[in-house]
């Protein structure tokens, strides 16, 4: 991380790059980091959000400009200077209201203090973005040309030709457009209300006084979408009386199911949220295991149960792929949230687009494991849920065919929910911009009584 402290939103946003590049960080917890140490307006805290995450939404439409400006190839230009120019050119080509001479002169002045840049690299620098802001000007900005459909979506919404292609084979191409469009879309603050403690009408009208913005979800019930802020230090919040949660995460514990006085099994919990929910929708009755491989994490999810007043909560420290004898064939309901690519959540987490085939490869092995050692935990005639936030049918669809294929004791079952309507195979997958959800998978499985 970047030890000097960031004074306007623009350092905040190129820090944030920087620290994406040289400390693998991820764009949200660096952009939380920087924000914090620069204290800026909200007006300020807002831009600087935009800058940062415009530019990794849109990588490729930047570097296409560059390259069409750029007498240097963009392999050879220093990666510092690079991440400049790049957000010099989102703010020039894709952003209103931002004046031309404060995009070229601020970004050019960051490259001459933060990229240890010699004169000749700010010349440089100097030269390529004002070419943009000409071209921009008089309306000659190069016009993106591409044979196929699928380039045309990998280039103008910056994800990965193969992903695009792996997305239009499975949801065609029109949908794969509007999802790629959907990708690099503000994702909203998902709030879940705890209809024990408050009506969403009451939350919704708290809210709207402190500022939030918010809007009801269409189609699941307890859930408001809000435009944003620091939710963490609203007595909403603090109460329990809201918790952050997508509701996709809502839709998957509905299809759950879990009635009081049950046993149910959360086998990769963190952060909580699903656990949490279960619990309110027990009345505080039964058990919820809510389990994880990592004590901090487990450490949290204690920290939001006493927030939320879940006591029927309980903690287990364990791998989902090793067997947890004291539960086989226990449970009434087991949730199987297994870790994937996260190719759900490309709104809210950007960079996750940029993953290559190869680092997926090994995930649906992991997936199958923990599934078929999770499913030992549900008692004959009980329920499974098998989830991810991904929306790649190698790590979906296929997982669950390859379980059953293994287990004849399960079977799929339909299900409904309001907001997908009624699931005959038994299987679904969210979209960001048809549910107005994460995207997500959701699979229901029974097991022979």
């Amino acid at each position: 991380m970047i030890k000097k402290r960031p004074t306007t939103p623009r350092e905040v946003a190129l820090f944030t790059l920087f620290s994406m590049n040289e400390d693998g960080a991820w764009s949200d917890g660096a952009l939380h980091y920087y924000l914090e140490r620069a204290d800026l307006s909200a007006r300020d805290a807002a831009l600087a959000t935009r800058l940062s995450y415009g530019v990794i939404q849109n990588r490729a439409m930047c570097d296409f400009y560059l390259t069409r400006f750029s007498s240097v190839r963009l392999k050879k230009i220093d990666a510092r200077v690079l991440e400049a120019l790049r957000m010099g050119v989102y703010q020039l080509t894709l952003m209103e209201r931002i004046p031309a001479h404060a995009a070229v002169g601020e970004t050019v002045a960051l490259i001459e203090r933060y990229a240890h840049a010699s004169t000749r690299t700010v010349g440089f620098a100097n030269g390529v973005l004002r070419a943009v802001a000409r071209a921009v000007e008089t309306k000659t900005l190069p016009v993106l040309n591409c044979a196929e459909k699928e380039s045309y979506y990998a280039l103008r919404y910056s994800h990965p030709e193969w992903l695009v292609r792996a997305w239009s084979a499975q949801f065609g191409q029109k949908e794969t457009g509007r999802l790629c469009e959907a990708d690099n879309a503000a994702a909203p603050l998902s709030l879940r209300v705890s209809r024990e403690k408050i009506a969403r009408q009451d939350a919704i009208a708290a809210l709207e006084a402190a500022g939030f913005a918010p809007r009801a979800h269409e189609t699941i019930e307890n859930i408001v979408l809000c435009a944003g802020g620091d939710i963490a230090n609203l007595s909403l919040f603090q109460q329990g009386t809201v918790t952050v949660q997508d509701g996709a995460g809502v839709v998957c514990v509905d299809t759950l199911d879990p009635q009081p006085h049950e046993l149910i099994v959360d086998c990769c919990a963190a952060p909580g949220g699903k656990s949490f929910y279960a619990a309110e929708r027990m009345k505080n009755t039964g058990k919820v295991v809510s389990c994880d491989i990592y004590e901090h994490k487990l450490d949290k999810i204690k920290a939001g149960a006493a927030r939320l007043g879940a006591h029927n909560v309980e903690t287990r420290l364990a791998d989902a792929t090793k067997r947890q004898d004291d539960l086989v064939g226990r449970a009434d309901r087991v949730l199987c949230d297994v870790p994937c690519s996260g190719l759900g959540i490309i709104r809210k987490k950007p960079e996750i687009r940029y993953k290559t085939p190869e680092a997926l490869a090994e995930l649906p092995a992991v997936q199958l494991a923990i599934l078929q050692n999770c499913a030992d935990y549900v008692k004959p005639g009980g329920t499974l849920v098998y989830s991810t936030c991904t929306i790649m049918q190698c790590e979906n669809k296929d997982v669950v065919r390859a379980f059953l294929a293994e287990r004849p004791d399960f079977a799929l079952e339909p299900f409904s929910h309001p907001a997908c309507g009624m699931q005959e195979e038994g299987m679904v997958t969210l979209l960001p911009h048809i549910h107005d959800t994460d995207g997500f998978f959701i699979a229901k499985l029974r097991r022979n009584t």
